[in-house]
């Protein structure tokens, strides 16, 4: 019979709680750096053109270690990666305040992306196979913690913009982050990471003089490796609302609905919120539903939120478009790194993370062009495409996708 690694009820406990620690770390230093953006444009004097080709550093650090990190994640250890990994995310958040021009700004965002994409390689791998040692569809709630960590990172920034200069206010988040890491990160370096054996469904034959099958877990085929893109694409098409909304929510309640500017605040808020139930949820949803159900409709959820929240004529209708949105989207994302890591371990992890962050790099300047091509709303509309394609992939391979 295949020899398996037992990993005691205790300690896969105390290895949630630590993972979940530093997906919610992660959220909170992001939220903390993306809140002084408009300080650190102040202080370097870039245009806004210039403020935005550096902030394409974080994407482009990101994008560029996603790849590289699945390899070090297989010969270090995702826990090993992932502690180290916090450190430079937290030591490197600091240093945007200390620039004085676009350029400058934009080689420390490389640095800063680069360790953003990397830790979210990392953590994502190790919870994919805790997620398959607990056998419960528990990604959901560590992109959940990811969420609140992003709102309290962001409502706390705004609490301190005040009285803190960006200097201070990314420096204490190092010191923050530091702390956190020493703290989860000597509990996760204690755990030994779950088998991939583990993650690989139980044998069911009954015959006993059979010879052991041997496992394929993190081993894709051809066929598997076109299921990881699969899944990566249904990221993407996650990850394009996400950033569409985020950058563009605002605008569309202020110009096309007349909204004030504190309402038209609130309309990415609504989103976010709804998203973060969503994954709190998100558990008991996959429990009920199951993986492919849960991405077909939350994949069409989204379609009908958002083709709500682009086309009708009231304040109130749009944000409760908004709100359907991310609940629509908040599952689909976790769903689709998890079975890329299944399927194909810490590289599936970067594949999809690959795929998806492309996806939220993409969609802010698509939608801007489409905007100018013919009208926010219209373009808004493109985000309800992509839910619907996310939507019609999941059940067009829903049968291949059985593991």
């Amino acid at each position: 019979m295949r020899t398996r690694i037992a990993v005691p009820d205790n300690d896969l406990t105390r290895l949630r709680i630590a993972l979940t620690v530093f997906f919610a770390l992660d959220g909170f230093v992001f939220a903390g750096w993306v809140v002084r953006i408009p300080a650190i444009k102040e202080q370097t004097g870039a245009s806004a053109s210039a403020l935005g080709l550096a902030l394409l550093g974080v994407s482009a650090g990101a994008v560029i270690t996603m790849m590289l990190t699945g390899r070090l994640c297989r010969r270090y250890g995702t826990h090993r990666v992932t502690v180290v990994c916090a450190v430079l995310l937290s030591l490197s958040v600091a240093l945007p305040p200390l620039t004085h021009s676009a350029t400058a700004l934009g080689a420390v965002l490389l640095v800063f992306g680069a360790a953003y994409g990397s830790i979210n390689v990392a953590f994502n791998s190790a919870a994919v196979d805790l997620v398959g040692a607990l056998r419960r569809p528990i990604m959901p709630s560590f992109h959940a913690a990811f969420s609140l960590g992003g709102m309290i990172g962001a409502g706390l920034g705004g609490l301190v913009a005040g009285a803190l200069s960006p200097t201070r206010h990314l420096l204490g988040l190092t010191v923050i982050g530091l702390l956190v890491t020493a703290v989860a990160g000597r509990t996760l370096l204690r755990i030994r990471p779950p088998a991939p054996a583990q993650v690989s469904p139980p044998r069911t034959s009954t015959v006993q003089d059979s010879p052991p099958r041997k496992s394929t877990a993190h081993r894709p085929g051809t066929g598997s490796r076109g299921l990881v893109v699969t899944f990566g694409l249904i990221a993407l098409c996650t990850a394009y609302g996400e950033g569409a909304l985020a950058d563009w929510s605002a605008l569309h309640l202020e110009h096309d609905l007349d909204a004030t500017a504190g309402v038209a605040a609130v309309g990415y808020s609504c989103f976010a919120l709804a998203m973060t139930i969503g994954r709190l949820t998100g558990t008991r949803l996959l429990e009920r539903l199951g993986q492919t159900r849960t991405l077909v409709g939350g994949g069409a959820t989204a379609a009908l939120g958002m083709l709500l929240g682009a086309l009708a004529p009231s304040v109130w209708a749009v944000l409760l478009g908004f709100m359907i949105t991310g609940l629509g989207l908040a599952n689909l994302f976790p769903v689709a790194v998890e079975r890329a890591g299944r399927l194909a371990g810490p590289d599936g992890v970067a594949v999809a993370s690959t795929l998806g962050y492309g996806g939220m790099l993409l969609g802010p300047p698509a939608i801007g062009f489409m905007a100018d091509w013919f009208s926010l709303p219209a373009a808004l509309t493109s985000v309800a495409a992509l839910a619907a394609t996310a939507a019609v992939i999941a059940a067009l391979t829903r049968r291949a996708a059985t593991l």
